[in-house]
C-alpha cells in the first residue's frame, strides 16, 4: 500500500470518527429533547441534501455511485446554517454505471424466474468522490430520509434499502462498511481492491465483485513467470526508456492519455491487466431511452437526467445558477437525438466496472431469492426460522450472500469466498500500434480462479504486438538460467535473480533448469560428462576380453601345453637313463604341479566371484607347494646320494627312500592345505566393489579377508623355496653325474627373485593391476622352474641320445 493510500485511509478513519461522533451527540440532544417536552414524535436534527436518482419497489436496493468529478464545501462559520456542500463536475462514466444498476433491477423485475412476485426498487446517491459525501449517502440509505418519527409506532416493517452496491472507492468502502458491518449491513463493492478489505473480522457484511489487489499482484507475476522475465523494475526516475517492455498495472493499462502518437513509440506493446469485460445484452437500448422529458420518479432523477443532457450536448435547460460551469451554448429542448451524438455513454464495447455492477446486482438478488425459498421450519436461522418479505433483516441476507452460486449470461462463475471476494478474473491487454499511426487495446488473453482448477492463465501469442524489431517476446533476466548439470549461486547484494550457474561436482547431477542443488548419484551410478544424468559407473576388472587379460590367458595356456608335451616327452622315454634318474616319480608329480601352477593362474582372470576368490590363492598355494616339496626331496635326495658314494657314507639312503619321498611330499603339502582351510574357515577371500581408486570406476577385486593368512600361506612357499635353494646351492660343485643340483639351484634362484619382486610391486598395484602382477608371477616362477629342471633334460632326450645311456648318466659316479 502507497503512502497515498495510507494517508487517506488514516483521513477516512478520522472523518468515520467524527461522523459517529456527530451522530451519538445528535442522539443525546434528540433524547434530551424528547424527555423534556414529553413530545411523542421525534424530527431529524437535519436532512442530507444528496444527487440521486430513485425507483420504488417492494424491496429496495441502495447504490453508491460517482456522479459528480468534485465537490465545493462552503466556509463554517456557524453564525448561521451550515449550507449543504455542492458537487460539480458531471462524471458520465459514473452515471452510466448507475444505470446499468437500474437497467439490472429492471432486467430481474422482467425476469419471471427470479424473484417473482417481488419487485426491486433502488436509490442511488451520488458521493461526488468525496468521503464525507459518500458517508452521508450511505446513512441515509439504511436509515432513510423520513422527516418525523411516531414513538408509539411498532418498529416493524422492511428497512430502507436491504443491501449496497458501492462504493467505488477502497478508502470510501473501509470508513463505510466499518460502520454498517456493525449492523450487518451487506456491502458490495463493484470497484473496490485494498486488500485489507478481506479481513472479515473488520469488515463482516463486505463483498466485492472485483478481484483484489493481492490477486493483481500474483497475476501479473503469473504474467512475468510465463515469459521467463526476472529483470523488472517497479519504477523508471528520467532517462530513455526506449526498448523496454512495459507491464501495466490495471490502474493504467486501459489509460487513453497514455495511448498518443508521441509516446507509442516508448509504451507500444504494453501489456497489462484490466478488469474483466463482459456483454451486458440490451444495455444500449436501455440507455437510449433516457430523456428528460420522461418522468423519473422523482425530482432528484429528472435533475440527474437534465445534467446529462446538459452535459451531453452541451445546452442548458434555465439561465445556469451562480457556479455552475458546466452547460453552455444553447437552451436544452429535451428533443434531441441522443443516438446521433458522438458520446462514450452509449459505447458498450467496453464494459469493465459495469460489468461488475452488473454482477454485484444480481448477486444481491439471488442472495434474496434464496431467502424467500426458504421452507418454513427448515430454515437457517435460529428455530429452523426463515426470512420473510413483511420483516427481513440485512444481517439475513449476509448469510446467503456467502453461499451465492451463480453464472451470468456472459458465462462468468459468480461466487464469494470466506473473506467475501469473487472468484477473481482479469483480462491480459496488449497496446497494440496500428501501421497508420493509430492504436488499439486488445485483449490477448486472460487469468482466472475457479473454484475447482485454481489459478489459470492463458495467452494467445500470436495476437500480442511486441514493439521490438524481432517481432518476439524480449529476454529480461538478470541472469540466463542454468542449465542441467549446474546449480545456481546467488550473487552476494544482487537481487534474487542474479546468480552464476556452478557445474555440479563430480558424482553429482541436476537434470533440470534452475536448480538450486546438485543431487548425489547413489553408489552404483557416477554423474554422466555433461553432469545432467546418472549413469552406471564402468567396472574394471582383469578380463578375458582385454589385451592384458588375452595375453595372460594365452601364456598361462602356454605353459600347460609345454607341461603336457614334457609330461608326453617323459612318459614316452620314461624307460631311458636320463628319465629313471633321481626318482622319475618326483619328475611327473613335479610336471603336474607346473602344470596346476599355470592352470591355477586363470582363476585371477575374470569377474570376481566367491568361488573364484576362495578358490584361487588355495590353488595357487597348494600346487606351488607340492612343486617346491618335489623339489625339495629330488635336492635333498641328490646331497644323500653324493654322500652315499663316500666311504661310510650308504646308511643315509635308507632315510630317502621311495615310500620316505613319497611322504615327505605329502606331509609338506598338507601343512599348506591346512594353512588355506583354517584361512577360509576363519576369514574367507570375497569379492569386493572398490571405489576408492576411482570415483567414476567400480573395481571389482577379491579382499583376502585375513592378511595375516595371506602372509603365512605365501611366507611357507618362501620358506620352502629358500630351503630348496640352500640346499641346492651347497651340491652345486657335485660331480657332473649330479648336475642337476646345479638346475635347482639356478630355478630356485629365479623361483625366488620373481617372488621377492611380487610383493612390493602387488602392494603398490591397484585394482586389476594387482592381479595382472600376482599371475604374472605365477607365470614367470612356473616358466623358470619348467625351463631350469625340464630344459636341459629335454633337450638330451631330444636332440643328444647318445648322452642318454647309463653310462654317460654314472660317469664317475653310480646311478641313483
Amino acid at each position: 500500500m502507497t503512502g497515498s493510500n495510507r494517508r487517506e485511509i488514516m483521513w477516512a478513519f478520522f472523518n468515520l470518527f467524527l461522523l459517529m461522533y456527530f451522530m451519538l451527540l445528535c442522539s443525546y440532544f434528540s433524547s434530551a429533547v424528547s424527555s423534556l417536552f414529553y413530545s411523542s414524535s421525534c424530527q431529524l436534527q437535519g436532512q442530507f441534501h444528496l444527487n440521486g436518482m430513485h425507483k420504488a419497489g417492494d424491496v429496495v436496493l441502495g447504490g453508491l455511485f460517482e456522479f459528480h468529478l468534485f465537490s465545493i464545501f462552503p466556509d463554517l462559520s456557524f453564525t448561521s446554517e451550515p449550507q449543504q456542500p455542492t458537487c460539480h463536475g458531471f462524471d458520465v462514466l459514473g452515471f452510466r454505471q448507475a444505470q446499468t444498476m437500474a437497467f439490472a433491477i429492471d432486467e430481474i423485475n422482467r425476469n419471471s424466474n427470479l424473484l417473482p412476485n417481488v419487485t426491486l426498487g433502488y436509490s442511488l446517491y451520488d458521493n461526488c468522490i468525496k468521503l464525507e459525501i459518500g458517508f452521508r449517502a450511505a446513512l441515509s440509505l439504511v436509515s432513510g430520509q423520513e422527516e418525523h418519527f411516531i414513538l408509539d409506532e411498532t418498529c416493524v416493517g422492511t428497512p430502507p434499502v436491504l443491501g449496497i452496491v458501492g462504493d467505488s472507492s477502497s478508502t470510501h468502502s473501509i470508513a463505510i462498511s466499518s460502520v454498517l458491518g456493525l449492523y450487518r449491513v451487506p456491502m458490495v463493492s463493484y470497484f473496490a481492491t485494498c486488500s485489507c478489505l478481506s479481513d472479515r473480522k473488520k469488515f463482516p457484511s463486505f463483498f466485492r465483485t472485483i478481484p483484489s489487489d493481492a490477486f493483481q499482484v500474483r497475476a501479473m507475476i503469473q504474467i512475468l513467470t510465463h515469459f521467463g522475465w526476472t529483470w523488472a523494475g517497479l519504477l523508471v526516475v528520467r532517462q530513455n526508456v526506449t526498448g523496454l517492455q512495459w507491464m501495466a498495472s490495471e490502474a493504467w493499462t486501459a489509460a487513453t492519455v497514455l495511448q498518443t502518437p508521441d509516446l507509442m513509440p516508448y509504451l507500444g506493446g504494453t501489456m497489462g491487466i484490466a478488469i474483466s469485460q463482459g456483454e451486458i445484452a440490451g444495455l444500449r437500448e436501455f440507455l437510449l431511452q433516457i430523456r428528460p422529458d420522461k418522468q423519473h420518479n422523482n425530482d432528484y432523477g429528472n435533475n440527474m437526467v437534465r445534467q446529462f443532457w446538459e452535459y451531453t450536448f452541451q445546452c442548458r435547460f434555465a439561465p445556469p445558477p451562480a457556479g455552475w460551469v458546466e452547460a453552455g451554448g444553447a437552451l436544452c429542448t429535451g428533443q434531441e437525438d441522443l443516438e446521433n451524438v458522438e458520446t462514450k455513454f452509449l459505447d458498450i464495447s467496453n464494459l469493465r466496472p459495469e460489468y461488475n455492477v452488473y454482477k454485484a446486482v444480481y448477486a444481491l438478488a439471488n442472495a434474496l431469492d434464496e431467502m424467500l425459498q426458504c421452507e418454513p421450519g427448515r430454515g437457517p436461522f435460529s428455530g429452523h426460522s426463515c426470512g420473510s418479505l413483511q420483516r427481513l433483516e440485512p444481517w439475513q441476507l449476509v448469510y446467503y450472500l456467502e453461499k451465492v452460486n451463480f453464472t451470468t449470461p456472459f458465462g462468468d462463475q459468480v461466487s464469494f469466498d470466506e473473506n467475501g471476494d469473487a472468484l477473481p478474473i482479469y483480462d491480459i491487454m496488449n497496446w497494440l500500434w496500428l501501421p497508420d499511426g493509430r492504436t488499439k487495446l486488445q485483449k490477448v488473453g486472460e487469468v482466472k480462479r475457479s473454484a475447482f482448477k485454481g489459478e489459470e492463465l492463458t495467452i494467445d501469442e500470436d495476437k500480442i504486438f511486441w514493439n521490438f524489431e524481432s517481432k518476439k517476446p524480449p529476454r529480461s533476466v538478470c541472469s540466463e538460467s542454468c542449465p542441467p548439470g549446474t546449480r545456481m549461486a546467488r550473487k552476494k547484494g544482487e537481487p534474487v535473480c542474479c546468480f552464476d550457474c556452478i557445474p555440479c561436482s563430480e558424482g553429482k547431477i541436476s537434470n533440470k533448469t534452475d536448480s538450486t542443488e546438485c543431487i548425489s548419484c547413489s553408489e552404483d551410478f557416477w554423474s554422466s560428462p555433461q553432469l545432467d544424468l546418472c549413469v552406471l559407473k564402468k567396472t574394471e576388472f582383469l578380463s578375458y576380453h582385454e589385451p592384458l587379460g588375452i595375453c595372460l590367458t594365452s601364456t598361462s595356456l602356454l605353459g600347460t601345453f609345454i607341461c603336457d608335451v614334457v609330461l608326453g616327452i617323459f612318459i614316452y622315454y620314461r624307460s631311458t637313463p636320463i628319465v629313471r634318474a633321481n626318482n622319475s616319480e618326483l619328475s611327473f608329480v613335479l610336471l603336474v604341479s607346473l602344470k596346476l601352477c599355470f592352470l591355477c593362474s586363470l582363476l585371477f582372470i575374470g569377474r570376481p566371484r566367491l568361488w573364484t576368490c576362495q578358490l584361487r590363492h588355495a590353488a595357487f598355494g597348494i600346487s606351488f607347494v607340492l612343486c617346491v616339496s618335489c623339489i625339495l626331496v629330488k635336492t635333498m635326495v641328490v646331497l644323500a646320494v653324493f654322500k652315499a658314494s663316500k666311504p661310510g657314507g650308504g646308511s643315509s639312503l635308507k632315510w630317502f627312500g621311495a615310500v620316505q619321498q613319497r611322504g615327505t611330499v605329502i606331509v609338506l603339502t598338507s601343512i599348506q592345505a591346512a594353512i588355506c582351510t583354517a584361512w577360509l574357515v576363519s576369514s574367507s577371500p570375497a569379492p569386493h566393489k572398490n571405489t576408492q581408486y576411482h570415483n567414476e570406476k567400480i573395481v571389482y577385486e577379491c579382499v583376502v579377508g585375513s592378511t595375516v593368512g595371506f602372509v603365512v600361506l605365501l611366507g611357507y612357499i618362501g620358506l620352502l623355496a629358500t630351503l630348496s635353494f640352500l640346499i641346492a646351492f651347497i651340491a652345486r660343485n657335485l660331480p657332473d653325474s649330479f648336475n642337476e643340483a646345479k638346475h635347482i639351484t639356478f630355478s630356485m634362484l629365479i623361483f625366488c627373485a620373481v617372488w621377492v619382486a611380487f610383493v612390493p610391486a602387488y602392494i603398490s598395484s591397484p585394482g586389476k593391476y594387482a592381479d595382472a602382477v600376482e599371475v604374472f608371477a605365477i607365470l614367470a616362477s612356473s616358466f623358470g622352474l619348467l625351463v631350469a629342471l625340464f630344459g636341459p633334460k629335454c633337450y638330451i632326450i631330444l636332440l643328444r641320445p647318445e648322452r642318454n645311456t647309463k653310462k654317460a648318466i654314472m660317469g664317475r659316479g653310480i646311478e641313483s
